[in-house]
C-alpha cells in the first residue's frame, strides 16, 4: 500500500531542492504534483514515455531531444524527482540580481550548455555539419529542401568555426550566441 503518499517530499528534501535550484516552496510543490500526475508507475521515477505526455513536449518538434537531455545525467531510464527538478531549474527565468552569476543552475552559461547539448547528438562536445543538419531537420521537417538545409548548415559552420575544424565547439556556439538573449528564450515562468 505504498502508493503516492510514501513518495511525499519532506521538508528538508524540499528545502535542499530550493537551494540547488531556486524554486520557491510552492513552486516544488506544485511541480511534484506534476511529477506524480506524470508518473504513470507509481514509482517516485519518470521514464522517457512519461515525459513526453507533456503536451507542450509531445508538440515540440525537438520534444524528444528535450526529454533525452532529461536522462544525459544519469545513464538510467528513469528520472527520479531531483534530477526532474535540475533539468527544468535550467529553464527558469534569470534573477535580473542574478545576472552576472556564472554559476547559477539558470545561468546564461547554463542554458547555453543546454541549448548546445541540444545539437552535441554523439556527446562528444562539437557540433558536426551532420548533426546541426539532422536538429535542423527536426525543426522544419519536410518544409525545407534538403539543399536549403544544407546551405543553412554550411553557413552557420562557416559563421561559428573560428578554429577552422569545421565544426563547432561550446566556445565557438557560445560566441555566436553572444548577442541572442538566451536568458529570455529559454526561461519558463513557472506558477508560484
Amino acid at each position: 500500500m505504498g502508493s503516492r503518499a510514501s513518495l511525499l517530499l519532506r521538508q528538508e528534501e524540499i528545502e535542499e531542492i530550493q537551494r540547488e535550484t531556486g524554486f520557491s516552496h510552492n513552486q516544488i510543490t506544485r511541480l511534484y504534483s506534476r511529477f506524480t500526475s506524470l508518473d504513470k508507475g507509481q514509482n517516485g521515477a519518470l521514464s522517457r514515455e512519461d515525459l513526453l505526455r507533456i503536451p507542450e513536449l509531445a508538440i515540440n518538434p525537438l520534444g524528444e531531444r528535450v526529454v533525452q537531455l532529461f536522462f544525459l545525467e544519469g545513464e538510467d531510464e528513469q528520472v527520479n524527482f531531483r534530477q526532474y527538478m535540475r533539468t527544468l531549474a535550467r529553464f527558469r527565468p534569470v534573477d535580473p540580481n542574478q545576472k552576472n552569476n556564472k554559476d547559477g543552475v539558470n545561468s546564461r552559461d547554463k542554458k547555453l550548455e543546454f541549448a548546445f547539448r541540444m545539437y552535441d547528438l554523439d556527446q562528444d562536445n562539437r557540433i558536426s555539419r551532420d548533426e546541426l543538419l539532422q536538429v535542423l531537420r527536426m525543426m522544419v521537417g519536410v518544409n525545407i529542401s534538403e539543399e536549403q538545409l544544407g546551405s543553412i548548415a554550411d553557413r552557420t559552420i562557416l559563421e561559428a568555426d573560428t578554429d577552422g575544424d569545421q565544426r563547432i565547439s561550446f566556445e565557438e556556439f557560445s560566441k555566436a550566441m553572444e548577442r541572442s538573449e538566451v536568458e529570455q528564450k529559454m526561461s519558463v515562468r513557472f506558477l508560484d
